[in-house]
């Protein structure tokens, strides 16, 4: 597999290629190649969040004097599966994923969630070819640059707390979550969940809790309302 394109796009040439394929390989590819040696990329994973968090953590800590809980909520609005996954799109992670021919067909929210692994694979693999800097320069690259659309546009805020914030100052009103449909078996349930202001259904989510589906409800509201 040629990985030159992908080195190209983070600006880094392995000296043991091997660790950038192992970190974009996922499981399932592994389990249908049983015959391939190198493994798949979970451990290349939890060293990548390992190292993640810290050079983010060093990085909030020596910029910014707000009190911990900012901190924290910047933090993990800055390393969640949804900017992971829209940062690994943006440097083309995504064509060179070893994916099962199963997982290669699905391109929803699981999608996302191997593409935000990859990321802290590709971060572990740094790590382990060049070593804290050169995993530190990829991460001042690449995801620290989104801190100020997060702080900006408040994305370290749950969606449903600030829509509940922007309505209770916009309106007056405290919205309200009715769940208008659920379906599947006990260990796979669906939610379909309306978001109210007052008697006004103002947005739909869905979710495999009734958590999740309260909080696409709630984005979509927000964007409903043009108030992002």
């Amino acid at each position: 597999m040629d990985l030159s394109s992908l080195e190209k796009k983070i600006g880094i040439t392995f000296i043991n290629k091997d660790f950038l394929l192992e970190a974009l390989t996922h499981r399932s590819y592994s389990n249908e190649h049983t015959d391939r040696k190198l493994g798949h990329n979970e451990r290349l994973e939890f060293l990548g969040d390992a190292v993640l968090e810290i050079v983010v953590t060093e990085y909030l800590f020596n910029n910014f004097k707000n009190p911990e809980g900012d901190l924290t909520a910047w933090r993990a609005s800055l390393v969640n599966s949804q900017m992971l996954s829209r940062i690994a799109t943006e440097i083309d992670v995504n064509e060179h994923l070893l994916l099962s021919r199963g997982e290669t067909k699905d391109t929803g929210r699981a999608r996302q969630v191997i593409l935000a692994n990859a990321l802290e694979a590709i971060i572990g693999a740094i790590y382990l070819d060049q070593g804290i800097e050169s995993a530190r320069k990829f991460i001042s690259q690449f995801i620290l640059p989104k801190l100020p659309i997060i702080i900006e546009d408040k994305l370290f805020q749950d969606s449903k707390s600030l829509f509940q914030e922007i309505a209770q100052d916009k309106e007056g009103v405290t919205p309200s979550y009715e769940v208008l449909a659920q379906w599947g078996p006990d260990h796979d349930k669906h939610f379909r969940i309306g978001v109210y202001l007052g008697e006004d259904l103002i947005a739909e989510g869905e979710g495999a809790s009734k958590q999740e589906a309260q909080r696409n409800a709630a984005q979509r509201a927000l964007e409903e309302k043009a108030w992002q």
